[in-house]
């Protein structure tokens, strides 16, 4: 009786699965000439605002996949987003408690340098754009001997940028004018 995978079956099936599975994952790695260089559009980008403070990083490609589809993204905030309305308050000479009621709880706070609170902010939006600060507090005795954070936006041009990516509009208008009463509609 002859078993169905022989030994002499076996070789040419392995070898042909080996050769298949080669060529399936070169392929992967293969670029088509149709989509633009992705090596070069991943590292270049515009930083804007390159002073000590926000950052604002925007890649000049959009990846896509087989070309022409693009993964749907969320926009992911990470950390504290310090204004500069927050840091308008902060003063030498405040304590702790009152550094934490304005700005809230450090996101780092180190055993090491227990003298220094940072306040690190990441916003990335779905087409990739990056919008990066940090702000960093230094105690001595208790009380604020310094401060870092540089140019960082206020409240409205963050709110802004929000609902920017959130409604995928390039201007947010408010129906109503600022005393609460609906705008009149301008006939032409």
């Amino acid at each position: 009786m002859r078993l169905l995978f022989s030994k002499l079956i076996q070789a040419p099936a392995l070898r042909l699965t080996s050769l298949a599975l080669m060529l399936s994952l070169t392929a992967c790695a293969s670029k088509s000439p149709l989509m633009a260089d992705q090596g070069a559009t991943a590292n270049s980008g515009v930083v804007a605002n390159t002073a000590i403070g926000t950052q604002v990083y925007t890649p000049t490609g959009v990846k896509k996949f087989l070309g022409y589809i693009s993964p749907y993204r969320i926009s992911v905030q990470q950390g504290n987003f310090v204004s500069e309305e927050m840091m308008a308050q902060i003063k030498e000479g405040m304590t702790r408690e009152q550094v934490r009621f304005v700005l809230g709880t450090a996101l780092l706070t180190d055993m090491f340098h227990e003298d220094r609170w940072d306040y690190p902010f990441r916003l990335t939006k779905p087409k990739g754009e990056q919008v990066t600060s940090l702000v960093t507090i230094y105690f001595k005795n208790n009380t604020v001997s310094k401060f870092e954070g540089g140019n960082l936006p206020t409240e409205k041009e963050y709110l802004a940028r929000i609902t920017e990516s959130a409604l995928g509009l390039d201007k947010v208008e408010s129906l109503n004018d600022l005393d609460g009463t609906p705008k009149k509609k301008d006939k032409k």
